[in-house]
């Protein structure tokens, strides 16, 4: 046992400037040691140790830091602490054990932010291009984030899940309301991603207990279903008795995106398909475009069967160094999906396009041409467009047989594209938008 040495005052033990361990009284073993300065001029670190026999052996346990810790403190603890000693309980252990318990609870003490971020980058992977990441990313921003972002995971409740929902918003068209019911789409997509991250924080052991996004006996006692406030919106495109004129008028422009712009109107393909090809992914000699799963909406390949009009348009390419992409932009990235939708909106200012359109909206205008203007089945004008066509047996089939019937279709249309006018009806084809 630790002699107990004379027991120094308060303004003594601030009085002690000399490095070393010096013995304090009070309680046996109680010390403050002083470290020489880790810089010069700096002041000289000081703590509290508590020396004392465990197990047989003298060891050290800390009490910390003075001045913070108070001379008056330092006693009060190495007297409960030599009273626990002499009961058997192993102080060392003992506090290794609560600085692992208080590590373990730091690291399960993770924000909604912090689980959201986590979890986009961990499926970064399966998002069907960077847009589509963003989209992701951008609801939370807006949405969540202002009201759950700093919020721990393990805190969030019902309540504040609809908080989320039922904040105010403006909707585009300048109504005013609650998010919800202003924009039920948009609204119903964050939910979800909502459910997911906390999901997420769940398998992670970062919260417990039931998920306050889950909507089917929790939030459907609060709120209206979505499917009552759903307003379509729509994208507007060319009908497809006036493509004919766009397309000459498209093709005097001789920029890129003019090019990515009509050779997608020509394949009916996605415009991230378009934006995204590269030249190992067309064969010119058999008139074939396959695009790779990493390229599609549906993550499968799908084979493209190239009419005249396009392989010429391809042939007629300028190749760029230092990149593999037919339609690059000037730094020999990818193009913008901005890109397109440009060109057009310029193309109406000029007054070469008489309606408002954008680039997804020529699947709709060949959609609509192959079901009104040929009598081709539909699983063949489905399979032009991407679309499953049902189940494994179909699958197999388009793979074979309706590749060659989808050329007729693709070289039909293609020739459709060359002709005219075929009337006066400047009507908008309208086609669902996801928000």
């Amino acid at each position: 046992m630790p002699k107990i040495a004379k027991e120094l005052s308060a303004l003594e033990v601030k009085r002690l400037n000399t490095p070393g361990w010096h013995a304090v009284g009070g309680v046996a073993g109680l010390l403050l040691q002083i470290r020489p300065p880790t810089q010069p001029a700096a002041a000289m670190p000081r703590s509290w140790i508590l020396r004392m026999r465990i197990g047989g052996q003298r060891q050290p346990v800390g009490l910390g830091s003075y001045p913070q810790v108070s001379l008056a403190e330092a006693r009060d603890q190495a007297k409960k602490l030599s009273a626990e000693a002499k009961s058997g309980v192993n102080l060392v252990a003992k506090k290794r054990a609560q600085r692992s318990s208080m590590i373990a609870a730091a690291s399960k003490n993770k924000t909604f932010k912090e689980c959201a971020e986590a979890y986009l980058e961990a499926h970064a992977s399966d998002y069907t291009n960077d847009k589509h990441r963003k989209q992701w990313a951008s609801t939370l921003e807006s949405y969540a984030y202002p009201v759950l972002g700093r919020i721990l995971v393990s805190d969030i409740s019902m309540r504040h899940v609809l908080d989320v929902l039922m904040q105010d918003t403006k909707h585009r068209n300048g109504d005013k309301g609650k998010l919800w019911h202003i924009k039920a789409e948009t609204a119903k997509r964050l939910l979800d991603r909502i459910r997911t991250v906390l999901d997420y924080a769940t398998v992670n052991e970062f919260r417990s207990g039931n998920n306050p996004a889950t909507w089917k006996g929790y939030l459907d006692t609060q709120l209206p279903a979505p499917r009552g406030l759903k307003q379509t919106k729509h994208q507007p495109a060319v009908p497809y008795t006036l493509v004919g004129d766009f397309m000459s008028k498209l093709r005097s422009n001789n920029s890129t995106s003019a090019r990515a712009l009509e050779f997608l109107v020509l394949t009916a393909v996605r415009s991230g398909s378009v934006r995204s090809a590269t030249w190992d992914e067309i064969d010119l000699g058999k008139k074939l475009w396959t695009i790779p799963a990493a390229h599609t909406k549906a993550k499968r390949e799908h084979k493209v069967p190239l009419p005249n009009q396009a392989v010429s348009l391809l042939s007629k390419l300028p190749n760029m160094a230092g990149t593999a992409l037919l339609f690059p932009n000037p730094k020999g990235k990818v193009l913008s999906d901005m890109a397109l939708s440009q060109l057009m909106r310029g193309m109406r200012e000029r007054g070469e396009l008489s309606m408002e359109a954008v680039p997804h909206g020529f699947r709709s205008t060949f959609r609509d041409w192959a079901a009104e203007q040929t009598n081709y089945p539909d699983e063949i004008r489905k399979s032009a467009s991407g679309h499953s066509v049902g189940d494994a047996v179909k699958e197999a089939y388009q793979r074979t047989d309706l590749l060659e019937k989808r050329r007729h279709l693709m070289t039909e249309w293609a020739d459709f594209l060359d002709l005219p006018a075929v009337g006066k009806s400047a009507s908008v084809v309208p086609i669902r938008k996801n928000q």
